[in-house]
């Protein structure tokens, strides 16, 4: 470079010029001609295709905000992965998804994920009979009331209402929020008109629900009301948000602790999400200390009898009201023990935002095997159909002995039974379709989602954080 800035300075270009007399302070340094224009005319086209991106306007937008449209779903690389979540959304889109799309998972078992449903923030659940406390309980966290709220003695949530972040106060229709892009709820329009026009969303500007939404619940109620009056899947609607929830609270009150069938039916959906569940004895101070003893027994007894598990289910006993504690009834050490217990479940939903992102991944993996059973069963059904005659008869043999293909598949793949579908439910929804068109198994696309949580999952969590640490 030296010898380059002398030649431009007019020295003669010797073998011992660099050891001369030469000083080289003063010599300035060399000049490519041409590199200034060069420069000048990358930035003019940089700046065009920047603007014919983004319709003349220099804003930039999220990696992934385009990522669900089918074309440029294979152009995004793993360095354009900023966060765990926005590498879920990658490994998605490339691995899990094309699987599901073969063997028709979305029909089965649940919607293909869209932006929105990674997007989304923490959910709680409350679950309960009517007159519980569950509109009250959001209330005393809130330290208000949200729009549409409405509290008495007798069942008067007649509706799904999610109390989310917002910038003012409104109730959003049901049939309106279900197609917002931007919100997590699109699976929600399989359950139909009936259940939309008993679904609403409840916006207001609030500290808390910038990090936790809400969902209240109707109250579950007895007999055949429950089977009669209302027009939707009510069991069905509750699963689906019990696999979008970070936690689920079911709210008992001391009065009313018979567990009817159909609140029987309500809990056993939430099966294999035992693990978000949290129970409270809600009114505690309703009773004096003696009662309060036998109703946590007798509640404890008809929990084990309902949930079938050997663990003893976590129960947190207080008032959780904005009305003082009844002294009177519960005495010195029953305000105490309510208190105690108030802190351990505030400190769980304090937890939640910050477990949000292994709750993620932990959905996400099970998602995956889920995803993998059925394409095993799907292409197990395929392959067992005869190639030219006695389709119909061969499909409803197939359809009458589900349980023994369940079991065959089980064996051929090494799977663990409990990870299969409910047989009756899959068998359902089997009967109106035609095995003849299922795809065969297709070992590469299993192996795409194997690989994905062998090595992919494990290295997206080595490279980076939670973002809530």
């Amino acid at each position: 470079m030296q010898l380059v800035s002398l030649a431009q300075a007019g020295h003669e270009i010797k073998h011992d010029l660099l050891s001369s007399d030469v000083d080289l302070k003063d010599v300035k340094p060399p000049v490519m001609e041409g590199l200034d224009a060069l420069l000048e005319k990358k930035k003019r086209s940089s700046k065009t295709s920047d603007n014919d991106l983004n319709g003349g306007s220099l804003v930039k937008t999220s990696p992934s905000a385009n990522w669900f449209s089918s074309k440029s779903a294979k152009k995004v690389s793993s360095s354009s992965v900023t966060s765990i979540i926005d590498g879920l959304k990658r490994l998605y889109i490339q691995k899990l998804k094309p699987l599901e799309v073969t063997y028709r998972f979305n029909d089965f078992v649940s919607p293909l994920l869209t932006n929105s449903d990674f997007d989304a923030k923490p959910m709680v659940m409350l679950l309960g009979q009517y007159s519980t406390g569950k509109t009250t309980f959001i209330k005393h966290l809130l330290n208000c009331n949200y729009p549409g709220a409405h509290i008495g003695p007798e069942p008067t949530t007649d509706r799904f209402v999610v109390v989310m972040s917002g910038p003012d106060e409104r109730s959003i229709p049901g049939n309106t929020i279900a197609v917002q892009a931007d919100m997590p709820f699109s699976g929600l329009t399989t359950f139909g008109t009936a259940f939309l026009s008993k679904f609403e969303c409840s916006q207001m500007p609030h500290p808390l629900l910038e990090h936790i939404t809400f969902v209240d619940t109707p109250g579950v109620l007895s007999g055949e009301k429950q089977r009669t009056q209302r027009a939707y899947d009510f069991t069905g609607v509750i699963s689906w948000f019990a696999a979008k929830c970070d936690l689920i609270l079911l709210l008992f009150d001391p009065h009313k602790l018979d567990i009817s069938d159909e609140f029987k039916r309500v809990i056993s959906s939430l099966r294999g999400h035992d693990d978000k569940i949290r129970v409270v004895l809600n009114k505690a101070d309703q009773v004096d200390t003696q009662q309060l003893m036998r109703v946590y027994g007798a509640l404890m007894w008809s929990l084990g009898k309902v949930l079938n598990t050997p663990e003893v289910m976590r129960v947190y006993i207080g008032s959780f009201n904005d009305i003082p504690v009844n002294e009177a009834a519960a005495g010195p050490i029953g305000k105490e023990l309510f208190e105690k217990e108030q802190d351990n479940l505030l400190s769980d939903l304090k937890a939640i935002p910050k477990k949000a992102c292994d709750r993620r991944i932990n959905e996400f993996v099970k998602r995956a095997r889920a995803v993998k059973i059925h394409a095993y069963i799907i292409g197990h059904l395929k392959k067992a159909m005869p190639a030219m005659m006695g389709k119909t008869k061969a499909q409803q043999k197939l359809i009458d002995k589900l349980e023994e293909e369940f079991a065959k598949v089980q064996r051929e793949f090494h799977l663990p039974p409990g990870d299969f579908p409910n047989v009756e439910q899959f068998r359902e929804i089997l009967s109106g379709y035609n095995f003849d068109k299922f795809e065969k198994l297709k070992p590469k696309m299993i192996q795409a989602v194997d690989d994905m949580l062998g090595y992919d999952i494990p290295d997206l969590l080595k490279n980076f954080r939670n973002p809530y640490d």
